[in-house]
């Protein structure tokens, strides 16, 4: 009984021991992930820090409120304070709390509301918006050269909005190459220039 409990004990031990070593490689994985994003960021650090922040505080208000849980797919990605708002809502009404919630947020500057009032995308519409922005992704690399962190990519049914700290070149040539890619219905620029 006791070689039983002994053996029991060591091997609690041993997972303990594996799981905390697997939480700080996942720590220092996501750190190192997280220094090079604001390295190649033209965001300062703490503009890319309130940018998480705020996309947070209304990822959790969409949680919290049982009718946008229940009944609305809304994304938010904020850059330099500049928050894009997408995804369905079933209701004017629901479309404007969200957007009056993250206009009271520490941070935002400006707010693009592009929550469509209709029923919630099934999944299937959203792993093809999710295949075009991988393909969004990798056209920009290939044809204009700007690395992936320099401009943000959301798709929403089909549309696309970039998003970015950019020069007028670099957004026009993002915005050319997107246009030719197969499946986007439409491109919204959400730039921020440098000149």
């Amino acid at each position: 009984m006791t070689t039983l409990r002994t053996t029991s004990s060591i091997a609690f031990v041993l997972t303990s021991i594996v799981f905390l070593a697997s939480c700080v490689a996942t720590l220092v994985g996501t750190a190192a992930v997280t220094a090079v994003d604001v390295a190649y960021d033209r965001r300062t650090v703490g503009s890319y820090i309130d940018d998480g922040s705020i996309e947070l505080k209304i990822r959790e208000f969409v949680v919290r409120d049982p009718e946008l849980r229940k009944n609305a797919h809304i994304s938010a990605t904020s850059l330099n304070g500049i928050v894009l708002l997408t995804g369905e809502t079933p209701t004017v009404e629901l479309r404007n709390k969200v957007e009056s919630t993250a206009k009271n947020l520490a941070g935002v500057r400006q707010i693009v509301n592009e929550i469509r009032v209709a029923g919630k995308t099934a999944l299937f519409s959203r792993a093809n918006d999710t295949w075009l922005t991988s393909k969004v992704k990798a056209r920009l690399i290939n044809d204009t050269g700007l690395d992936a962190n320099r401009v943000k990519v959301v798709s929403e049914y089909g549309n696309v909005y970039l998003l970015g700290v950019v020069s007028r070149a670099e957004g026009a040539a993002a915005t050319d190459a997107v246009r030719r890619v197969g499946g986007v219905v439409r491109v919204v620029k959400v730039f921020e220039y440098t000149d």
